[in-house]
């Protein structure tokens, strides 16, 4: 019996050394081979030296049939060539039917409804981050960085790409220069590379290394690219000067700006790069969602600014920075005498200048570290009996930096250290310090994930001090069948909001997830998943449940292509909101509730399509219930030109929040609360470099309060029939943008922007929705019209302008 068990033993060792064996040497592989003379980058391949290029091909479907060889009438074939500046890669993607081929013309890094075709490439062969650089059928542009955690498309390379449309498919050729790659400096390479062909009309994505979904990692099943050998970078050292102007009008002023400055952009060496900004300008970024808030906590927005969106993955680790905080609003308010009153309070602050320096060695260190300087910022408080007015400092110069230390192993695991630091010169402000460790640990074949993170801020006013925050997570990661636990515990101390964002603490946490999903299409399905949740936090003091639901929600993917979801959330105990009141230790009770939403999504391939998804929400509490409807229509007239309509309307019934305080009880308002937003986007592509772009929203909201009550301490209330202060709320928000983009040259771009923009607020409901329109527009609206433009320069080429002179 033992001999027999010891037998055994070796045979299924020896079977687990030939499958190792063999899925080692089954990872595909291709060369490139270097070139001597130039390529014209036209989409032809018409070249000689791209007959001699090894093919890579047979492509396997990524989705929705996965696994499944590419059809022969729709075979992919790709070939990579290269010398000592750039690499070269030339696409053959041959299609039945050319005709049928989408093309839409969209904005650079939006795929919208065409072909595409990208390549995947990880200078480091590393399994953790690809440099990804696309086109579509129509020749636009989209690159981006990618990890496992997602895509960051915020980040713009430099690069070179042509398509052109046969009577056998499409070609594409790109030029993709070693400067907006990063690998490392051995003489013979070896790069993860994988190619990605999307057929928009199937909705197939093929790739050539396959992409097995069964696997919870992507970036790690690419293939092998070889033959690259003694490449040298050149230097990396791009100057992108700018110059703009702007002209701003209203009722009171007509005011106009110029402004200059330059971004810079240095490769230290080959894997690090310095990125500065000097004089900068944001005077053309995306409007904020302004809405009206009644919550206790601040309205969070998108960061639109480019600098701190582009190429910034290393910084978002531990989820420690929240980048509008740089620029932000002061960190404190004007502080008046009697008498006084304040005349002009700044709701920003100037950035003076910016620098990030980014990049990872060899061996799979990441070191990120952020610089940004803000100046002092003074309020403006006049005396009312003597008209004389003073200054009052309400930020001073500001230092923020954020260092990071990423170190990436075994091809999908990293542990990571983070500390941002916000240093206030001068004066009785607040300095602080954040400091985290952050690991996501994955077993070998990315079939279990174990991460985590360990956290403490330090707070230097004499009133918080430490705080701690701490997570771990557990999970499978792999299969039709997933699952993970978690917990969380946050100390009271605990703040990140000089340099980052949170809004609760002291509690603790524990969390499970199961779901369900198919790997491959059924007879009704192409994509069908089953996700359901349990969640039970505490207050830390008290005990309390400040939040205890279960929910389950299903997303699935037609044969059509129309996208269907629906889910349902139960919270079927009391809970308890200790941010409402306002007051420390004084929480509110909230009913028990549930809530249930649908939503139906078409086929965007199609050129009327409709998203709509409308919920509700059910209180244990006498008329208190939510509504929610959001409808967007889009419309594609032609490969050029769409528009999008959106409206999100929002019905809260017998709704319960702060309003005041008065004497020594909390105020609370039993108030009917109706939100209403519209909003159009469009887009016209006179080519593939030129467009045009409209976006208008128009925000309405208010609350009107049916009774008021007195927090109680046990968290319930009472009627409260004496306070009779108005505190209705009525809110108009409008803006609207209409640009005008030419990519003229690489990395060089001319933007002529038109905006206006107006709000009101009154404590008088008016709910009439065409009086409330009419009205935004007589309050003081502003126009602003500003011209921009950027010039992209390269120093290797410049160089060459000072001597030809």
């Amino acid at each position: 019996m033992n001999s027999k068990k010891h037998h055994f033993t070796l045979v299924l060792l020896f079977i687990l050394l030939i499958a190792g064996t063999f899925q080692a040497f089954s990872q595909k592989k291709t060369t490139a081979i270097r070139i001597n003379d130039a390529v014209s980058i036209d989409g032809k391949l018409d070249e000689a030296v791209w007959i001699k290029a090894p093919i890579a091909n047979n492509f396997i479907l990524f989705e929705p049939e996965n696994g499944v060889p590419e059809s022969a009438e729709r075979r992919s074939e790709v070939k990579i060539i290269y010398d000592d500046n750039a690499i070269y890669i030339g696409a053959i993607l041959y299609d039945n039917e050319p005709s049928k081929i989408e093309k839409e013309i969209t904005l650079r890094d939006r795929f919208g409804t065409a072909d595409h075709f990208g390549v995947f490439i990880n200078g480091f062969n590393d399994g953790q981050q690809d440099f990804r650089f696309f086109v579509s059928a129509s020749g636009v542009q989209m690159d981006c960085l990618a990890t496992e955690n997602g895509e960051d498309f915020s980040w713009d390379a430099i690069w070179n790409s042509e398509v052109t449309i046969t009577d056998f498919g499409w070609v594409v050729e790109m030029e993709i220069p070693y400067a907006a790659l990063r690998f490392s400096k051995e003489n013979v390479q070896t790069w993860g590379i994988n190619f990605l062909r999307e057929i928009r009309r199937f909705r197939q994505k093929v790739t050539w290394s396959k992409i097995d979904r069964a696997v919870g990692s992507v970036i790690n099943q690419a293939g092998i690219l070889e033959g690259i050998e003694n490449i040298k970078t050149p230097t990396r050292l791009f100057l992108i000067p700018y110059t703009s102007g702007y002209v701003e009008s209203n009722q009171l002023s007509t005011e106009s700006t110029f402004k200059a400055g330059m971004d810079i952009k240095y490769g230290i060496n080959d894997s690090f790069t310095l990125d500065a900004i000097l004089v900068p300008d944001f005077g053309q970024a995306a409007f904020d969602n302004v809405e009206l808030n009644l919550g206790p906590f601040e309205q969070q927005f998108n960061e639109n600014r480019p600098f701190f969106t582009e190429g910034t993955d290393l910084f978002s680790k531990g989820n420690l920075v929240y980048s509008r905080r740089i620029g932000g609003p002061p960190s404190t308010s004007a502080s008046i005498n009697e008498n006084e009153i304040v005349e002009s309070n700044p709701n920003t602050v100037n950035l003076l200048n910016a620098l990030k320096v980014s990049g990872r060695t060899s061996d799979g260190l990441g070191i990120g570290f952020l610089n940004a300087i803000t100046e002092k910022t003074y309020a403006r408080i006049r005396n009312t009996n003597t008209n004389e007015i003073r200054e009052q400092m309400v930020e001073p110069l500001t230092n923020y930096n954020i260092l990071v230390f990423d170190q990436r192993f075994n091809q999908n695991s990293s542990v990571s250290f983070i500390n941002t630091n916000v240093t206030r010169v001068g004066g009785d402000f607040r300095d602080a310090n954040v400091t985290g460790i952050v690991y996501d640990i994955n077993s070998k074949g990315n079939k279990y994930n174990f991460s985590g993170d360990l956290k403490m801020s330090s707070i230097y006013d004499d009133v918080k001090g430490n705080g701690y925050s701490t997570f771990i997570n557990f999970g499978k990661t792999f299969g039709k069948f997933r699952y993970s636990v978690a917990s969380q515990y946050v100390s009271k101390e605990f703040d990140i909001n000089d340099l980052g964002i949170n809004f609760i603490t002291n509690y603790h946490n524990f969390t499970a997830n199961f779901n369900y999903r198919i790997l491959n299409p059924t007879k009704r399905y192409n994509s069908f998943n089953l996700n359901t949740n349990y969640y039970l936090e505490r207050e830390n003091s008290t005990g309390k449940a400040q939040d205890h639901w279960i929910n389950l929600n299903v997303n699935s993917n037609t044969k059509k292509n129309d996208y269907i979801g629906y889910g349902f959330l139960v919270s079927p105990f009391v809970t308890y909101n200790f941010y409402e009141s306002r007051v420390v230790g004084r929480p509110l009770a909230l009913p028990e509730s549930g809530n249930a939403f649908i939503f139906f999504s078409s086929n965007y391939n199609r050129k009327f399509a409709l998203d709509i998804e409308p919920s509700v929400r059910i209180f244990n509490q006498e008329n208190r219930m939510n509504y929610g409807l959001f409808v967007s229509p889009r419309y594609r007239f032609n490969d050029k030109l769409t528009l999008i309509y959106s409206t999100n309307y929002n019905l809260q019934n017998s709704d319960i929040g702060w309003v005041d305080f008065s004497e020594n009880d909390i105020i609370l308002a039993e108030r009917n609360r109706t939100t209403l937003t519209n909003s159009i986007t469009g887009k016209y592509a006179i080519n593939n470099k030129m467009t045009l772009n409209l976006t208008t929203r128009h925000y309405w909201s208010f609350a009107e309060n049916i009774e008021f009550h007195t927090l109680l301490e046990d968290g319930t209330f009472t009627p409260n029939n004496n306070y009779s202060i108005n505190k209705d709320a009525n809110f108009n928000l409008w803006n609207f943008d209409l640009s005008y983009s030419w990519w003229f040259a690489p990395g060089s771009q001319i933007t002529a922007l038109y905006r206006n923009n107006a709000q009101n607020f009154s404590n008088e409901i008016d709910k009439s929705y065409s009086s409330n329109f009419n009205n935004v527009f007589q309050d003081n609206l502003n126009h602003i019209f500003s011209v921009s433009l950027r010039y992209f320069i390269d120093y290797n080429k410049a160089k060459n302008w000072f001597k030809k002179v």
